[in-house]
């Protein structure tokens, strides 16, 4: 089955607080961002972005795509463009940062 991902498509006067508001409101998917901006230009997957963020692939996998139970779909970092998914052949999916991505973390660790 294809999933699809709606990635938010609009000015970047909307864009931009609405990602700066769902990585407030989960530490984790901040975490997972931090971490892709850190390693970047380079992509992980789940399980290891787990193993560095402190916290279980599922989690991960929640607060990258969207899980029906705990993550909305349309707050996840894949549909808000702060992260991409690419294929690493044979069923291994990677995860990085964007450069939409790169401007927002960058903007936080600014505001520290």
């Amino acid at each position: 089955m294809q999933q699809r991902y709606n990635k938010v498509e609009t000015s970047p006067e909307i864009k931009v607080p609405l990602a700066m508001r769902a990585l407030r409101r989960s530490n984790i998917r901040k975490k997972i961002a931090e971490y892709l901006f850190d390693i970047s230009p380079s992509c992980s997957y789940t399980s290891e972005i787990a193993y560095h963020v402190k916290t279980t692939p599922s989690n991960v996998i929640g607060a990258i795509r969207g899980m029906e139970s705990r993550y909305r779909e349309d707050e996840s970092l894949i549909s808000l463009d702060i992260v991409e998914m690419k294929s690493g052949g044979r069923d291994i999916k990677l995860y990085g940062i964007t450069p939409f991505g790169r401007e927002i973390i960058e903007s936080l660790k600014d505001k520290r």
